[in-house]
Parts: C-alpha cells; sequence; structure tokens
C-alpha cells in the first residue's frame, strides 16, 4: 500500500477525519473569483464577435462593389451615351440584405462612376447614408 494511503487510513481501515479537504468557504470564495473573472472575458469574447460581423458586412460590401463597378465597365462599352446618365441605378438589390446605389455624373467624354454598397439594416430596401459600408469610384471614357 502506497505510503501516503498508508497514512490516511486508521487501525481498522477507516478513513481519517484529518485528511486534507476544501471548505465550504474555500469553495464559495474560489467560485466568486472565477465569476469575476469571467465578466471581462464575456465583454472581451461580446466585442470580438460584433467586430467581426461588421468586418465581414465590409468585407462582403466591397467584394459586391467591386463586382458591380466591374459590370458597369463592361457595358460602357455599348450602354455609353454622349449625354446623360447611362449608368446611375438606385437601391439595387445585390445579394439579399446587401443594397447597391450608383451615381453618374453624365459628362462627356469622361463619365465619373460611383457604387456604394451596403447592408439594409432596417429593411426598408433603399440605402442610407449610415448603411454604407464601401464606395468605389472610377472613370469611364467613351471607347470610339
Amino acid at each position: 500500500m502506497p505510503g501516503e494511503l498508508k497514512k490516511m487510513l486508521s487501525p481498522a481501515g477507516i478513513i481519517d477525519k484529518r485528511c486534507k479537504a476544501f471548505t465550504i468557504t474555500e469553495v464559495v470564495v474560489a467560485s466568486l473569483l472565477l465569476g469575476i473573472a469571467m465578466v471581462p472575458i464575456l465583454k472581451a469574447l461580446t466585442s470580438a464577435h460584433v467586430s467581426t460581423a461588421v468586418i465581414e458586412r465590409r468585407t462582403r460590401s466591397l467584394t459586391l462593389a467591386q463586382a458591380k463597378l466591374d459590370e458597369i465597365k463592361a457595358r460602357s462599352i455599348y450602354n455609353y451615351t454622349n449625354s446623360g446618365s447611362s449608368f446611375g441605378e438606385d437601391s439595387n438589390s445585390l445579394d439579399g440584405s446587401y443594397l447597391c446605389n450608383v451615381t453618374d455624373n453624365a459628362a462627356d467624354p469622361l463619365k465619373t462612376i460611383t457604387v456604394s454598397v451596403g447592408y439594409d439594416l432596417n429593411g426598408d430596401n433603399t440605402l442610407a447614408s449610415d448603411e454604407i459600408q464601401v464606395t468605389l469610384a472610377t472613370l469611364i471614357a467613351r471607347r470610339w
């Protein structure tokens, strides 16, 4: 029999009451310390989750804005008009709750195209200024 176990057993083979254990006070204090330490950890995890959601929305908005701008560049070969706006669009749905506004300054021969994409937070199918995540702009020239 190992030495530690031999010390705890009495001659009758019953465990001695003097063996060391945690008291209820120690358990309560340890639980309180653990509870107090968990509050800042949970706050940090919550803020990290919120930041991750914002970053994901901005990344998705950037990808969608670049795709829309590439589409407009490709269409500009055929749809470029000498006067007026040929590319302007308001609140187009791109991917679920993402909306897109395209503005065209209607200049000739060099047009400025601005694409604004954002997540429709309030669900009204219009892209408000506080919902815009990404704005990209480019110049398009008449090619013929």
